[in-house]
């Protein structure tokens, strides 16, 4: 399956589809075709405008869109989205709030590698800017990348994690989203080992596979049935012609779109069908529930196909976060040796990606932490989307989050540097 035809054959089908939508909704759209009053005709305009929408959206990279936020002060600030670290596979950007001084909190937002870009995390980027500065890895579509950039694998993800740790410096507060959480730990773990000044003041895993084998899910259901052979027949293509990264091998966002339609084929036809029929009354808007969700959701990316790979058989089927076993640049990342980051894990009870017990599990790999420099939570009623943007997040989490950078922030401060006491948070 590793060829050029497979991935423009998606393409062209993707292309098709979002041509049939928009011929359809200005065909049934001709003023001459109202005369009619065929009732039909309204619904066809509908099913073209929702198709065109959907299947353009699919290769098109969401905007921020975080204009500007609120101060003390009563007064709109401007926020201006700014590289700070550029690298062929992702930058590290920064959210910079106008005519606003330096807060005292540093947020690193790690964002998922995992099929969607990292916009998915808009609403918890606009929640913390009130509250911090923040930073945020912003991955590139691996499609847009020439095969002459290298590769780009686990270890190559842990390395630019570490880079970007360096680049903010110590009193910086990491939070790590899902996909990322397992290499996070290890970057931080790495930086331990290499270079101990520039670990950050606190890490904060939210629902993320550190063991993927304490909880089961589909998803690790998945990764125990099929085979790395099987896996790289079926689901690796070159890339066409159409884009810069021509030739190279990746997991195509198309295909893992077609996953995540998949698990939850019902609901979103029932979506999609409602959405329609709201669309044929006029009762839709731009920017309603529908468009707002799925605009994100539907926008995808490749990723390289070494990184896909190696994140299933060393992460879900090797274990080898789990067991401590990690390597990077042929060093051993010892989990142990992580002495004065205080860490946080939150999971959601209802998370049906990342199970709970999967995230928690980083803690027992923390030998080199006192218990008073550890924390959990387990968010009930939250599942994956709700623990990080929705709203578990915004009430809850939150707010325990925050708390939690504070503490590791002033008891280090206050103890001139010696290990931060934080008390254990489980349950709500």
């Amino acid at each position: 399956m590793k060829y050029m035809f497979t991935y423009d054959l998606m393409e062209s089908a993707r292309n098709t589809n979002e041509w049939l939508g928009a011929t359809a909704r200005a065909m049934a759209s001709y003023p001459a075709f109202a005369l009619s009053m065929n009732p039909m005709l309204p619904m066809i305009a509908a099913w073209g405008e929702v198709a065109e929408r959907s299947f353009s959206r699919m290769i098109a990279k969401p905007d921020w869109g975080i204009r500007s936020i609120v101060g003390p002060d009563g007064q709109d600030h401007l926020v201006d989205v700014k590289p700070v670290v550029e690298k062929p596979f992702g930058d590290l950007v920064q959210f910079f709030v106008r005519r606003r001084p330096p807060m005292a909190r540093k947020v690193l937002l790690v964002a998922p590698m995992s099929g969607h870009y990292a916009t998915l995390l808009r609403s918890t980027v606009a929640s913390l800017l009130a509250d911090a500065d923040v930073y945020v890895t912003d991955w590139h579509n691996a499609r847009d990348i020439p095969v002459s950039a290298g590769k780009f694998d686990v270890e190559d993800y842990t390395l630019y994690l570490a880079e970007f740790m360096k680049h903010r410096g110590p009193e910086t507060h990491v939070i790590a989203v899902c996909q990322p959480v397992p290499l996070t730990l290890a970057a931080v773990a790495y930086l331990a080992a290499e270079d101990p000044e520039a670990q950050p003041k606190s890490l904060v895993l939210i629902g993320g596979p550190v063991d993927p084998d304490a909880a089961a899910t589909e998803v690790t259901d998945f990764g125990r049935r099929v085979t790395m052979g099987q896996l790289e027949h079926l689901a690796i293509q070159r890339v066409g012609f159409k884009y810069k990264g021509a030739g190279r091998l990746v997991y195509p966002g198309l295909l893992q779109l077609q996953s995540f339609i998949t698990m939850n084929a019902e609901r979103h036809s029932k979506a999609f069908s409602e959405q329609i029929f709201r669309v044929s009354r006029g009762e839709a808007s731009d920017h309603d529930a529908h468009n707002r969700f799925y605009d994100e959701y539907l926008a995808v990316m490749d990723m390289t196909a070494e990184f896909y790979l190696s994140t299933v058989e060393r992460i879900f089927k090797n274990r080898e976060i789990a067991t401590n076993s990690f390597v990077v640049a042929g060093r051993k990342v010892d989990m142990g040796a992580i002495t004065s980051v205080a860490v946080m894990t939150v999971e959601g009870a209802n998370d049906d990606i990342s199970a709970p017990g999967q995230c928690v599990a980083a803690l027992k790999l923390l030998t080199g932490l006192s218990d008073d420099q550890k924390a959990q939570h387990l968010e009930p009623g939250a599942g994956h989307y709700g623990i990080f943007a929705g709203k578990s997040w915004r009430l809850n989490i939150r707010p325990l989050v925050l708390s939690f950078i504070d503490k590791a922030a002033g008891r280090d401060k206050a103890a001139g540097g010696r290990k931060p006491k934080i008390s254990l948070a489980s349950g709500s």
